[in-house]
C-alpha cells in the first residue's frame, strides 16, 4: 500500500485559457478501488494523462508507482496484426500466459490473441486490453470509460470483472458500473475537488442532503440580507436627515448645536457602513454556499404530435449485409405507437444500429450519405407513417467540424437556444469560441444531443446517444423524455437509464 500526494495542482492547455485544476491538493490511495465523476470537460481524463507525465504542469504529483492506461492505443496499421504481436507495444515486459489467465475470468478463449486484431468485435477488443492491463502486477491502473460501445452481455462481464480487482482509477459514466466496482470515488464538483469512500449511489445521497442543507442555509442568508439592505437604508436616511439639519430653522430663538448634529449624522454614517460591510459579507457566505450545489437545469424538447397512432410498423422483417451469408436478424415484428419510447436490445452486431438506418432509409433521410451506410439487403415490410419528421442522433460524431454557429445555420437552429442547452448540459461558454472537432467526444455528444431536443419532431432515433456523456448530463436527459414523453427508437446500453425510459423493450 501507497499514496499518490497531489499539491498545489494547476493545469491549463495552451491553447485554451480555460483553467482545468487552480491549485487543488488532495490524497490517494493505491490499494483503492477509486471512481472518477464529473461533468465532461471538467479533466478527468486530463488528471490520467497527467499521471502519466504527458503534461507540464504547475505543482507536484508524487507517486511510487508506475502507471498503466486503458485503452491502449490501436493504429489503423495494428488491425490487420494478431494481438499477440501487440501485447509487448502495449505493456512492456508482458507475459502471454499471464494475459491468457486474465482473458478467462473474462469469459474469452485464449484463441482471440490468434485473430487480427481488427476482426475483433468491439467487447472482445475490450477485454483483451483490460487483460493485457491487468497482467502486470506493480502498477496502478487507469481505466477510462471501458464500457462504451458495449452490449449489455459484456458490460456485465466488465463489471464483475472489475469488481475483482483494486488498485486502480475508474473513469465511467455507468452508475451501475460505478456502484458494482469502486470503494472510494473522487469527484470534480463545480468549483472544488471531493474524495470520499463509497460508491456513486453512496456519495450522490451525501451530496443531496449536503446541498439540500445548503439551500436552506441559502435561503437564511437571503432573508438576512433582505433586512441588512432596509436596515443600511434606513441608516443612511437618517444620517442624511440629521447633516440636513445643521442648516434647519432657529429653535427658541437658538441656533442649531452643529458640532452636536454633525456628530449625530456621522455616528448614523458610521451604523450605515458597518450595515453594509455585514451585507456584503452575508452575500459572499450565500455564494460559498452555493458553489458546487449541482443544480440540473431543465432541459426542454420539442415534440410533434401525428394524427396517426402507430408511426412505425414492421412486419417479417430482416436485414444483412450483402458479403453475409446469414441475417442480421429475421422475421422482426415490431409496431412503434405514438408516446412509446421502444429500446432495441441484443449483443454488438445483432443490427439494432442497421435497424435504425433502416428506417431513415425508409424515410428518405440522409440520401446525400456515403453508399456504405445504406449497403445493407432487407427482406419483409417496414412502412412508417406518411410525413413523418424525424430526428437521428448518431452515434458517429467524425462529421462535427467548425464553429457553433456555422453548425447552427446550416441547420437552422438558433445560435443562441442551443448555446442556452448546453450551458444546461454543463458546457462552459468559453467552449464555444473552439472548433467543433476540439471538442472531447462527451461534449460532441452533447451537441447532437442539443440539436435533437432543438429539433421538432414525430420520431426521434437515438444510437447509442450516451457514449462519454458525463452522470449529471444523463439525469437530465431521463428527466426531459419523461417530461416531454416523445416518440423514440433507442439503443442504449446504459441499464439504469434504460429501466427509468424505457415503455417497450425489443430483443433482436
Amino acid at each position: 500500500m501507497s499514496q499518490i500526494l497531489v499539491s498545489h495542482l494547476t493545469f491549463s492547455y495552451e491553447s485554451s485559457f480555460d483553467v482545468i485544476f487552480d491549485d487543488v491538493s488532495f490524497t490517494l490511495d493505491t490499494d483503492w478501488k477509486l471512481g472518477f465523476a464529473g461533468r465532461n470537460g471538467k479533466g478527468k481524463t486530463t488528471f490520467l494523462r497527467l499521471l502519466q507525465g504527458k503534461y507540464p504542469y504547475q505543482g507536484t504529483i508524487s507517486a511510487s508507482v508506475a502507471f498503466d492506461y486503458f485503452p491502449y492505443p490501436a493504429a489503423r496499421k495494428d488491425k490487420e496484426r494478431m494481438a499477440s504481436e501487440l501485447l509487448e507495444e502495449w505493456k512492456s515486459g508482458c507475459e502471454e500466459w499471464r494475459v491468457i489467465v486474465e482473458l478467462t475470468k473474462l469469459g474469452l478463449d485464449a484463441e482471440v490473441l490468434y485473430r487480427p486484431f481488427g476482426t475483433l468485435s468491439q467487447g472482445e477488443q475490450t477485454k483483451v486490453m483490460l487483460a493485457v492491463l491487468f497482467s502486470g502486477e506493480q502498477e496502478f491502473l487507469l481505466v477510462d470509460e471501458p464500457t462504451n460501445h458495449l452490449d449489455q452481455e459484456a458490460r456485465e462481464t466488465v463489471k464483475t470483472y472489475l469488481s475483482g480487482k483494486k488498485g486502480f482509477i475508474l473513469v465511467s459514466h455507468d452508475r451501475d458500473l460505478l456502484d458494482a466496482c469502486i470503494d472510494h470515488i473522487l469527484v470534480l464538483n463545480r468549483q472544488s475537488i471531493e474524495v470520499q469512500s463509497g460508491n456513486f449511489s453512496s456519495w450522490e445521497e451525501n451530496k443531496r442532503r449536503r446541498d439540500a442543507s445548503a439551500e436552506k442555509e441559502n435561503e437564511k442568508h437571503k432573508k438576512e440580507i433582505v433586512k441588512l439592505e432596509k436596515a443600511a437604508r434606513q441608516a443612511k436616511g437618517w444620517s442624511d436627515q440629521t447633516e440636513k439639519s445643521k442648516i434647519g430653522q432657529k429653535t427658541a430663538g437658538l441656533k442649531p448645536d452643529r458640532g452636536y448634529i454633525g456628530h449625530k449624522a456621522a455616528k448614523m454614517m458610521k451604523r450605515s457602513k458597518i450595515l453594509e460591510h455585514r451585507k456584503e459579507d452575508a452575500i459572499r457566505e450565500k455564494e460559498g454556499l452555493l458553489k458546487d450545489v449541482e443544480t440540473l437545469a431543465e432541459l426542454k424538447m420539442q415534440p410533434l404530435v401525428h394524427h396517426k397512432e402507430v408511426l412505425l410498423e414492421a412486419d417479417n422483417l430482416g436485414l444483412r449485409y450483402p458479403e453475409s451469408d446469414t441475417w442480421l436478424f429475421q422475421n422482426l415484428k415490431l409496431e412503434l405507437r405514438k408516446g412509446e419510447r421502444v429500446f432495441l436490445h441484443g449483443a454488438n452486431g445483432c443490427g439494432k444500429s442497421t435497424l435504425i438506418k433502416a428506417v431513415l432509409k425508409t424515410a428518405g433521410y440522409g440520401k446525400g450519405a456515403a453508399d456504405h451506410f445504406w449497403n445493407f439487403q432487407e427482406q419483409g415490410r417496414l412502412s412508417l407513417a406518411s410525413g413523418l419528421v424525424i430526428s437521428y442522433v448518431s452515434q458517429d460524431t467524425s462529421y462535427l467540424n467548425g464553429s457553433i454557429r456555422k453548425f447552427c445555420e446550416e441547420r437552422g437552429l438558433e445560435e443562441s437556444l442551443f448555446c442556452a442547452i448546453l450551458r444546461q448540459m454543463g458546457v462552459e461558454r468559453e467552449q464555444f469560441t473552439k472548433e467543433l472537432q476540439e471538442y472531447s467526444e462527451g461534449q460532441k455528444k452533447k451537441i447532437q444531443i442539443a440539436e435533437s431536443l432543438l429539433t421538432p419532431a414525430h420520431l426521434y432515433l437515438w444510437d447509442e446517444p450516451l457514449n462519454y456523456v458525463d452522470v449529471f448530463t444523463r439525469m437530465q436527459i431521463e428527466e426531459v423524455l419523461l417530461r416531454y414523453e416523445p416518440t423514440m427508437l433507442i439503443v442504449e446500453h446504459d441499464a439504469r437509464f434504460r429501466e427509468r425510459i424505457a415503455t417497450k423493450i425489443v430483443e433482436l
